[in-house]
């Protein structure tokens, strides 16, 4: 038995409404229903009637509504108690994308520090899905991560807010030929394709580079030949002459400076993203706080804005 599902049911308890709980629980509406049903399999008793709407509770959902909520509080005091034993008052939990903890984040933090942030920080990098599920179930205090309109962060925005910090390209590249040109141009040949190293079409940067192609001026000629969902390791493949990959632009200034990498394609084969911390408005800590404060400063004041 899954502690979700005791949330999950306690969600529906409330909403009576199953679109509106998967939407609070950011799953999708059958991924939510599947829960429910594993943890009324596990009870071995159905909790909800389906059958009147708005939905109810069946009287084993009422008795287990009470049950769970008493629980599921106190599961979360004592886990707090812990955390609080575990994590020191000046350490802070961040969450971040593979690229954004290597490229953007050292900086970021010491800027801050520069103006009086002293900030501490325990950082762990993961992908956006997992990003989300951790500040949704309190395991971080910030998420940073990527951002643009057409691929929207499933954020409830009655919950989290953001800052906007940056903003980085996503621009292709790879390495040069005898004559200093790209090895590998867009949009490519028709005669031969050009070799990809991409990112899992699931994963943000996949889901980037796939806007990217849709709005590409000219349809490209690519082959994938090598997949991760981790820049770094694209990078590393493209400096080893096996294709060309949009990578953060952020993360290969020093290899374009030196002339080992190239542009691959013009800015219209590029795309420009925010980069944006978030945070939960039900954590009070007060060194998060602190940061906020300090964070509104560094970027000139901005106010943060409600999750969308």
């Amino acid at each position: 038995m899954d502690i979700k599902w005791i949330e999950d049911f306690l969600s529906l308890a409330a909403t009576r409404n199953f679109s509106r709980s998967a939407d609070h629980r950011n799953v999708t509406q059958p991924a939510f229903s599947r829960r429910i049903r594993a943890l009324e399999a596990w009870i071995g008793a159905e909790l909800v009637d389906r059958s009147s709407y708005p939905l109810t509770l069946t009287t084993a959902g009422t008795l287990f509504n009470e049950a769970a909520a008493e629980a599921l509080k106190l599961l979360t005091d004592v886990r707090d108690q812990l955390q609080q034993q575990q994590v020191a008052d000046n350490m802070l939990r961040v969450t971040a994308g593979h690229s954004l903890a290597l490229s953007f984040l050292p900086d970021w933090l010491d800027q801050l520090n520069a103006v009086g942030g002293n900030i501490h920080a325990h950082i762990s990098a993961t992908n956006i899905h997992d990003s989300v599920l951790a500040l949704s179930a309190g395991e971080c205090d910030l998420l940073l991560c990527f951002y643009h309109p057409q691929l929207p962060i499933l954020l409830n925005p009655d919950h989290y807010e953001y800052v906007t910090v940056g903003r980085e390209r996503i621009i292709a590249v790879c390495v040069p030929d005898q004559q200093g040109a790209a090895a590998f141009h867009l949009p490519g040949s028709k005669h031969k394709a050009s070799p990809l190293l991409a990112y899992p079409a699931t994963s943000f940067l996949g889901r980037a580079t796939a806007l990217i192609l849709a709005n590409a001026p000219q349809t490209p000629m690519l082959t994938t030949v090598y997949q991760s969902e981790m820049a770094e390791l694209l990078k590393r493949m493209v400096l080893n002459g096996h294709g060309l990959a949009w990578l953060p632009q952020r993360s290969v200034n020093s290899e374009l400076a030196q002339g080992k990498l190239v542009r691959a394609g013009s800015e219209a084969w590029s795309l420009e993203l925010e980069i944006r911390v978030y945070r939960s408005l039900q954590n009070k800590r007060p060194t998060l706080m602190q940061l906020w404060e300090k964070l509104l400063t560094s970027t000139a004041g901005a106010a943060p804005r409600l999750a969308l």
